[in-house]
C-alpha cells in the first residue's frame, strides 16, 4: 500500500521532491544515481530516472555501484546530489533511497523535513517536453574510486603485496562482488577465494554481517587456509573481518584496528557512535588524541568529526570514516588501509585483534506498553546516576569506570534499547540487568 511501504508511487513522489530540492538548493541540475544489486533495483532505478528527467535534471546513472563510490562522485562530478538505490544492510524484500547533498554526504535532519514537506504538499513543478532531463551512463568510477584509495598515502600497495595475503570474502551476492575482488586486486592480492560475489540480489543469508550469519565464509576462510576474510553488506559501507581460524574479528574492532593504523602514522583525534565500543578511546587515548562520541547515526558522526577535526571516525558496526578521501562510511578504503596496517605488523589477524583492549557489548531490550512517558523514565534513571559520568545527546548513557550502559528509545516501536559494555560478557548482561531492573522498578512492572 503507498505511505506504508516504499510504492512505485512513494519513489515518484519522494524523488520528485528531493530533486526539486537539490536543484532550489544548490542551483545544479544534475544528481548522480547507483544501486546495489538488489532484485527491485533495476525497476527502482528506472522509475527514479524517469522522474528525475521529468523534472528537467540530467541524470548520471553509475548503475551497479555501491554506496561510498555515489558519494565519492558527487563532488567529482559538480552534482547537485546524489540517490543511491539501497536497503543497505536489510533483507532481499527492502529497498529504499539513501540521499546525498552536493558534498556527497547524507543530507541533514532539518533538509530531510524539508525534502518530507515538499512531498506531502506535491510542491514540484515538471518540465515541458523540450526540457527533460538527459541521463548519461557511467561506468568509470568503479576505477576512479580504486585510484583515489591506491593514491592516499597510508595505503601501502607494496606492502599488500609483499605480505601475499590468501583472502576469502563474502559480498552476499550484491556490488561488492563486483568492487571488493577488483579492489584487491588493484592492491597486488593474487589469492582469492569467492564467496557470493555474483551481484544478482539474491542473498544467500540475512545480509547483516553479524556471527551467526557469517558461517559460510568462516568455513572457507579454514577449509583453504586462507589468511583472513573479508565480509560486506549490499551497498558496501560496512566492513567485517574473520580471523585465519574461522573466529569473529568483531564488526567493532573494524574501526578499532583502522584507527590505530591512522593514528599511529598521523596522531589526531577520532569520533564513534555513543553505542560503540570503548576501545577506540582507548586507542586514542594511547596515542595522545582526543576521543568524542556522537549521537547514533551516520550524520552525526560526520558533524562531530569536523567540529572535532577528526582524522578517523566511522560507527561500530564495522562503518570506517576516513575524511582524506570522503565523509562517508566506506569498506573499500577500509579494506585498504587495514590491509596496510596487517602487512606492516607482520602478524595474524588474530595475533592483532589480541592487541587490542578486550569489550563485550551485550543489546538487550525493555518492552514498554504504548502511551507511555519514555521521556520521564529515562529522566528518572538519569536522576539515580547522575554522580556518574553521563550524556543525554541520544537517548541516556552512563559510564560506570570502563564499563558503560546506553538506553534508546527505538523510534519505530514501543521498546527502549539498552546496549551495555564490560570487560566481559557476563558483566555487560549484568550491567543491562541492574538497568532493566532499575527501570522495571520505576515502572511498577515485575
Amino acid at each position: 500500500m503507498a505511505g506504508e511501504a516504499l510504492t512505485p508511487l512513494d519513489i515518484v513522489k519522494f524523488t520528485s521532491a528531493y530533486g526539486s530540492w537539490a536543484v532550489k538548493k544548490s542551483g545544479i541540475n544534475k544528481i548522480v544515481i547507483g544501486r546495489d544489486a538488489r532484485i527491485s533495483g533495476e525497476m527502482v532505478s528506472s522509475l527514479v530516472t524517469g522522474t528525475l528527467q521529468g523534472l528537467g535534471i540530467d541524470v548520471i546513472d553509475l548503475g551497479l555501484s555501491t554506496t561510498p563510490t555515489v558519494e565519492v562522485a558527487v563532488p567529482l562530478e559538480k552534482a547537485a546530489g546524489g540517490i543511491i538505490l539501497t536497503a543497505s544492510h536489510n533483507p532481499k524484500q527492502w529497498n529504499a533511497l539513501k540521499l546525498l547533498n552536493d558534498k556527497g554526504e547524507f543530507i541533514s535532519d532539518a533538509d530531510g523535513k524539508e525534502v518530507l514537506d515538499i512531498a506531502e504538499a506535491s510542491d514540484f513543478i515538471y518540465a515541458d517536453v523540450d526540457s527533460l532531463g538527459k541521463v548519461t551512463q557511467d561506468d568509470s568510477y568503479l576505477q576512479k574510486h580504486i585510484d583515489l584509495i591506491l593514491n592516499l598515502p597510508l595505503v601501502d600497495k607494496e606492502a599488500i603485496k609483499q605480505a601475499n595475503f590468501k583472502i576469502a570474502v563474502d559480498c552476499v551476492n550484491s556490488t561488492g562482488g563486483i568492487y571488493v575482488p577488483a579492489l584487491l586486486k588493484a592492491l597486488g592480492v593474487e589469492t582469492i577465494y569467492e564467496l557470493y560475489t555474483e551481484p544478482n540480489g539474491h542473498f544467500p543469508h540475512n545480509p547483516e554481517p553479524l556471527p551467526e550469519n557469517l558461517t559460510a565464509i568462516a568455513e572457507t576462510v579454514k577449509e583453504n587456509k586462507a589468511d583472513l576474510g573479508i565480509v560486506v553488506d549490499p551497498d558496501v559501507d560496512r566492513l567485517c573481518f574473520v580471523n585465519e581460524d574461522g573466529s569473529m574479528f568483531g564488526e567493532e574492532y573494524t574501526l578499532v584496528a583502522v584507527a590505530d593504523y591512522i593514528l599511529k602514522h598521523t596522531p589526531g583525534n577520532t569520533v564513534s557512535n555513543l553505542s560503540s565500543t570503548r576501545a577506540l578511546r582507548d586507542v586514542t587515548e594511547t596515542q595522545n588524541g582526543n576521543y568524542t562520541a556522537a549521537a547514533v547515526g551516520e550524520v552525526n558522526v560526520v558533524n562531530k568529526m569536523k567540529e572535532t577535526n577528526a582524522i578517523i571516525g566511522g560507527e561500530g558496526n564495522g562503518g570506517v570514516i576516513y575524511p582524506e578521501l570522503h565523509y562517508g562510511r566506506d569498506a573499500l578504503v577500509g579494506i585498504a588501509l587495514f590491509l596496510t596496517h596487517l602487512a606492516k605488523e607482520k602478524k595474524t589477524i588474530s595475533e592483532l585483534r589480541k592487541t587490542y583492549p578486550e569489550y563485550y557489548i551485550s543489546k538487550n531490550k525493555i518492552e514498554l506498553q504504548a502511551g507511555m512517558d519514555i521521556d520521564g523514565l529515562l529522566k528518572q534513571v538519569e536522576e539515580k546516576y547522575k554522580d556518574q559520568p553521563y550524556s543525554t545527546i541520544d537517548g541516556l548513557k552512563i559510564e560506570f569506570g570502563k564499563e558503560w550502559v546506553h538506553l534508546r528509545r527505538s523510534n519505530t516501536e514501543p521498546i527502549i534499547r539498552i546496549y551495555s559494555e564490560s570487560t566481559s560478557e557476563a558483566a555487560a548482561t549484568a550491567l543491562a540487568e541492574r538497568l532493566i531492573a532499575d527501570m522495571k522498578a520505576i515502572l511498577k512492572i515485575s
